[in-house]
């Protein structure tokens, strides 16, 4: 199972992509888009599942539609409704981070069910929320019985003057990968990974790391850019601008996700 946000659902996608050629058609099956999307296949008893969490426990962006709000509000130290949908998987594969970037979050403590807000940023959040994750973690998995995997933060390519000095674009017509070794963009923040990799030392053995922001870096041409469904009617003003709307956080399919579970598969 894939637990998280778009870009861990675009990993599941990857995933029922690479496996349907081995299945016969009469012998899978997926569910409707809901916060739980099953991909079934029949003949080998198994299921490739993906359920929207994209700040890991309780949020008011728990909704995969609706989801798109002004103020978001978690509960820090709530996870147990998501881990009641997750906790069933042999394998799960979590995702958390870009969610984070968008500002700052309230708190809405589980005791406090009509208390005041408390506003934090949005690392500090994050770190509330993996920490959080973690004690389910700690106390629920048995190593021997079941695999969880941490997919790292997946690159952004905003500002195209990173990769290109004097440049001003951003992901829009990029057709060839950044050649330069060890390039890191200013979308894949450093500090956060530090704060996560401290919350997984006390995990040991319980939690591998699938590291994909290194070599995800480099693909500044992976992106939809203006390929891809909008949610809202472009304006007249940015189709003449693509820049202004090119999708430079998502990964086009066939693409980089691939390569993100060829590294999964050569864990398990």
């Amino acid at each position: 199972m894939f637990v998280g946000d778009s870009l861990n659902r675009g990993q599941w996608i990857s995933m029922v992509c690479l496996l349907q050629s081995a299945v016969r058609a009469d012998k899978r099956s997926v569910s409707p888009n809901a916060p739980l999307t099953i991909f079934r296949s029949e003949e080998y008893n198994a299921t490739v599942e993906f359920l929207w969490a994209p700040l890991l426990v309780e949020s008011n962006s728990d909704d995969p539609v609706n989801h798109r709000l002004d103020e978001r509000i978690m509960r820090p130290d709530s996870v147990l409704k998501h881990a009641s949908q997750w906790q069933h998987a042999d394998i799960l594969v979590f995702n958390s981070y870009l969610w984070w970037r968008q500002g700052p979050v309230k708190l809405l403590w589980s005791t406090e069910e009509n208390g005041v807000c408390e506003e934090i940023d949005g690392r500090g959040g994050m770190e509330l929320a993996m920490d959080a994750w973690a004690n389910w973690v700690a106390s629920e998995v048995d190593p021997l019985k079941k695999r969880v995997f941490l997919v790292t933060m997946s690159p952004t390519h905003f500002s195209s003057q990173e990769w290109k000095p004097e440049s001003e674009g951003n992901c829009y017509n990029e057709k060839t990968p950044i050649d330069d070794e060890g390039y890191w963009g200013s979308g894949s923040d450093l500090p956060t990974m530090q704060m996560v990799e401290k919350v997984l030392r006390r995990l040991s053995s319980k939690v591998s790391v699938l590291n994909i922001t290194q070599l995800s870096e480099y693909r500044k041409e992976g992106h939809p850019s203006i390929y891809r469904k909008f949610w809202e009617t472009l304006s007249p003003q940015q189709l003449l601008n693509p820049t202004s709307y090119s999708d430079c956080i998502h990964w086009c399919l066939p693409g980089v996700p691939d390569v993100w579970n060829e590294l999964l598969f050569q864990f398990l």
